[in-house]
């Protein structure tokens, strides 16, 4: 795994962050070092998707990246079940598909280009996972997104989703953000890596309250939907379509 070096050395005038040649050579190294408890939510994202996935269907991972959350479904869910993944970074997707090649995958897979911020092909699928994506689709287009998956889903099926959030009360915004560079301290980024990435980040990921994007999945038509984990501003919601 590439180390992470991206935001390392000083740069004279910040752009916005691109998930291209740079970001995705490095990106396993800079998501594992940059979310909180990322393995364990692939390990759970796994477990509550083997319980949904059904025979027949496909299995969706949208802003899928190098493909952690495809590889790490792989070993739970039939072999029966195509899985699907969408990103509109096609470097992102040649790295996802050579990580799919190395771990041996034998299931029918599909990679796609897609912008989320467009209407998407989404059909005959029981699971659809949003794994840090929908913070990068912009507010205007969420609730077109999630009407999207909806209307692909199954009776019953899921969409799985991971967001950073802001706090409910506006009071533990800064602790929360505090708490979360000092983990990125942790695993060893400097404060200028801290900064540069901030400032490159702040006008695309757009992030929203728990409640807000539980209202957005409940206007969208699921019936029910629940927290399965939750570490200061990020959050894990399953949400279910009416079987």
């Amino acid at each position: 795994m590439d180390k992470d070096q991206v935001f390392k050395e000083a740069i004279q005038k910040t752009a916005d962050f691109k998930f291209g040649t740079a970001v995705a050579s490095v990106f396993d190294d800079m998501v594992n070092r940059s979310v909180p408890f990322y393995g364990e939510m692939q390990r759970m994202i796994a477990e509550q998707a083997a319980d949904y996935a059904k025979s027949g269907t496909d299995v969706y991972d949208l802003g899928c990246a190098t493909g952690t959350t495809l590889i790490g479904m792989n070993t739970s869910i039939n072999e029966d079940i195509r899985f699907i993944g969408i990103d509109d970074s096609p470097e992102m997707l040649v790295k996802c598909q050579t990580k799919l090649e190395e771990a041996g995958f034998k299931r029918p897979f599909e990679l796609r280009v897609a912008d989320l911020n467009q209407n998407v092909d989404i059909s005959n699928a029981s699971v659809a996972i949003l794994c840090l994506t929908l913070q990068f689709v912009r507010p205007i287009n969420r609730a077109k997104l999630l009407k999207c998956i909806f209307d692909g889903l199954h009776r019953g099926g899921v969409l799985i989703l991971v967001e950073k959030i802001l706090a409910e009360d506006g009071v533990f915004n800064r602790d929360f953000i505090k708490y979360y560079y000092n983990h990125k301290r942790r695993n060893n980024y400097s404060e200028m890596e801290i900064s540069q990435k901030r400032e490159a980040l702040e006008n695309i990921l757009i992030p929203y309250k728990s409640t807000e994007n539980i209202t957005l999945l409940l206007d969208t038509g699921f019936a029910h939907c629940e927290v399965f984990f939750k570490w200061y501003n990020f959050v894990g919601l399953i949400a279910v379509k009416k079987p």
